[in-house]
This record gives C-alpha cells, structure tokens and sequence, in this order.
C-alpha cells in the first residue's frame, strides 16, 4: 500500500517535506526549511536518498515549503520539481534571495540556480495530468499565494488517492481567487497552522490597519511592518492603497477623518518598500495578472493598479536603505523578513523600537525562537527587550498583532474547506501546525465524524 512519511513540518510550522512512497515511485512534497526552533530530518536520515527520488513536487514558494531545494539538488537529485506556472516564476528569485544568505558562494549560487531553473516544470490548474507508474495529479488553488495549490495523487492499481492540502488560504484575500475544493481522497493530508484560533474579518483588520496609520500621522511616529517578500507584502500594498482611496472603517465620522488624513496631499503617509526581494515579486505579480481574483482584475480595468499609488516608493539599493532610516517620520516601511530574523526590517528595529511614537505592526506568523516572536511576547512588559543582531533593543513602540492578514485559513475555514469535499476523506492527518492548534482542530473534525490520525 502506498505510505506518506513526514521528514518536516509534521508538528510544526515551517520545515514542510512530506515522502510518499506509491506504485514504486519516490515523491517528496515539498522540502522547506525550518524556521526559528523547528527542526527537520537531516537528508542523511531519509529513508530515500535524494538521488533515488524520482519527483519533487511544490505546493508554493515560501522558503519554508522550497528552501532545501539546493542541497537536494546537491545531495544528487535529478528528477523533475513540479509546480504551477506562477510558483515556477516566482521560484528563482526566491531561491536566489535564500541562497545569499548562506556560506555558498556566487559560482554555486549560480550553479545552484541553474539546476533548480532546468528541473522545473509549470502546471495548469484544475487538469488531470499522467506521472507515471499509473499514478496521475491534479493541482487546485490553495488561496494562500499567488501560485499555490493543494495536490491531490491518484492510482488506479491499487485505487488509492491522496490530498496534500499545502499552506490554505482564507477566503476573501485580496488579489487571490477563494481556495478551490478538491475532489474525494482516501486519505488528507491537512495544515493546521491556526487551527486553535478564529481571524479577523477583512473589514475589521484593514480598519485596525487605518487606526494605526491614523495614530502614526498624529504622533509623527514610524509604523515597521515585517512582512513576508512573497505574498503578504502585496497583500498590504494592496490594503493600503484601498486605505488611500476608500478607507473601510466602521462609521462615516472615522472614515472621513482617516480620510481627510491620509488623501491631504500635505500629509500623506509615503510608504516605503525596503525590500530588493519583495519588489522583485511583486513585478512578478504584476505581470500574473491571469491569476488574479475578479476584484483586482476589475481594479485594473478601471485603471486603479491594485498594487500601485502615488506614495509608494521603492528603496532598491542600500544606500537608499541607510538614508531612509535618518528620514523622520511619520512613515510606513514594508521589510523582511517577516519574522524579524534578519534582513532590513531589523536595522529599522533596531533604530525605532525604543521610540515611544514609533508602531511596529506584526501580520503573519512569527515562529518560536524568533525575534518577532519575542518582540510580541516581552514587547508589552516593562523593560521589555529584544535581542536583535546580538543587540539588546528595549521595546518602547507600540506593538500591533493583526492576526487577520495571516496567509492561512483559520479554524473554521479550515473546518469549512474539508466539509465541503463531496465525500469525507477516509482518514486526516494534520501536519504544518504546533501541538496545541492540531489537538483542537482534530478535536473539532473527530467531533463532526472525521477519523483524524494523531500521533
């Protein structure tokens, strides 16, 4: 009978690379790298050496589902990496931005990338494509990035099926069409990053947004947004702009104040995008436009760029970079990393975070062990201090957790995806998520009638 064995990412969040062993075929999904405290299993422990894995597939290019790819590659493998069409796009610069940032130098970074380039393939969605060995995939939107998707294998001999759900999105994100539903498995294999915890509502997160924007133009202060390169900053970009021109806050007194704020040409918060890499990708989904949802696409058409405005400006080079941090505020900065573990974002932290007047806005997950995630936990206690770089920053700005602009379905979204499935999975097993979030969504599914694998 056909197996999946979870290298990564089983009972935690980053580090996804799960081995299914079908037909006589070796294929990993995914082979991310561990964020923070997670760890994954050493490519020497594998039951299958890279070099005797025939298939590779991706579910999206986030560094935790793709960053492990070169020393696969490396390690000697040689066969084809599956994704869709905007993953493979997006896939270089990613890898690219990664490699950089380790001990390889510019010829193997080179080398490196030509490989991963030459073994890719892109994929429609939503087409029921051969593999071999008579087993056959289709791959569907997950609504988490642009590009990403669920993988659902097929094999008629023996009849089996399988659902690796990938990283699900929650429906209603901007520029990304809604997570599609895929058709009946034997067995799924399901994220349950926020599986103990219920979001925001779009509405309701790009009002908070508005009232921090607010607070910063009354106090002159700075807001830092660590954000993702791939996803969450276009995400933002896009929130912002609608900030800009039609803010969504709950009565019409603070939609005209905020209004009257932001769109006064004297006051207008520029907003800086200090990130080589997230300019890169957001060229990229410029250009993807085929792959965006009805929304963006009806924006464009009526001339409105959905990721594009007037007070946008792009900070390409360090020098840039340097002068930006003397600039006094008040300023939104969009940087990486998303979890504050390096890049731009923590030379602004470590120039504002003892500023009184300055925000720092967190919107995605921040992982055990990382500076983001101590800058929330201590960043409210007095004397509460970061260590950033080796530096102890004490923490003085206001800390802001919008938990509503997470690229992954909550709870009840990812109650809803596996109930509307036209049949119930003959079995579930939740990987990508800590202890706590898979105890109470598998608590919920067992309740509902779903046979869930725990271990």
């Amino acid at each position: 009978m056909p197996q999946v064995i979870h290298l990564g990412g089983e009972h935690t969040v980053t580090g996804s690379c799960h081995l299914l062993q079908i037909n006589g075929l070796n294929i990993l999904v995914d082979c991310g790298m561990a964020q923070g405290t997670d760890a994954v299993c050493p490519m020497e422990k594998w039951p299958v050496p890279p070099d005797e894995l025939d298939f590779v597939f991706l579910t999206h290019a986030h560094i935790d589902h793709v960053g492990r790819l070169p020393e696969l590659i490396e390690k000697g493998f040689h066969g084809e990496i599956i994704a869709t069409h905007p993953t493979k796009a997006l896939l270089g610069p990613m890898m690219r931005d990664a490699m950089s940032f380790s001990p390889m130098t510019q010829r193997e970074i080179m080398e490196s990338d030509q490989a991963i380039d030459e073994q890719s393939w892109g994929f429609e969605y939503n087409r029921l494509f051969d593999l071999k060995n008579g087993v056959r995939f289709t791959l569907g939107p997950a609504g988490h990035i642009l590009g990403s998707c669920f993988i659902r294998f097929v094999s008629d001999d023996p009849p089996w099926s399988v659902v690796f759900s990938g990283d699900l999105g929650a429906k209603d994100t901007p520029i990304l069409p809604d997570p599609s539903i895929p058709e009946p498995c034997d067995l799924l294999i399901l994220e349950s990053t926020y599986g103990d915890r219920l979001h925001e509502k779009r509405k309701d997160r790009v009002r908070r947004l508005g009232n921090v924007l607010t607070s910063a133009m009354s106090d002159g202060g700075k807001v830092f947004i660590p954000a993702f390169a791939l996803g969450r900053a276009q995400e933002l970009i896009y929130e912002i702009d609608r900030l800009f021109s039609a803010p969504e806050l709950e009565t019409k007194t603070q939609a005209v104040n905020l209004q009257s704020k932001i769109r006064n040409p004297k006051s207008s918060l520029p907003v800086f995008v200090d990130s080589p890499l997230g300019l890169e990708i957001t060229e990229i989904y410029s250009s993807l436009a085929e792959y965006w949802d009805k929304e963006a696409n009806d924006l464009l058409y009526h001339g409105d760029h959905p990721i594009d405005f007037d007070h946008l400006y792009a900070v390409k080079n360090y020098h840039d970079h340097l002068r930006l941090l003397e600039l006094p505020g008040p300023y939104i900065v969009l940087a990486g990393s998303g979890m504050c573990s390096g890049g731009r974002i923590v030379d602004h932290l470590k120039a504002g975070l003892e500023a009184q007047e300055n925000d720092v806005c967190f919107v995605g997950y921040q992982a055990p062990g990382t500076p983001g995630r101590d800058i929330i936990r201590y960043g409210k206690r007095p004397g509460g201090y970061v260590c950033l770089n080796g530096e102890r920053v004490t923490i003085k700005a206001k800390i802001h957790v919008l938990p509503g602009y997470s690229a992954h379905a909550d709870q009840n979204g990812l109650i809803e995806w596996v109930e509307s499935m036209s049949e119930k999975p003959k079995a579930i097993k939740l990987v990508h998520g800590e202890p706590q979030a898979q105890s109470a969504l598998g608590s919920i599914l067992g309740k509902n009638g779903y046979h869930v694998l725990m271990n």
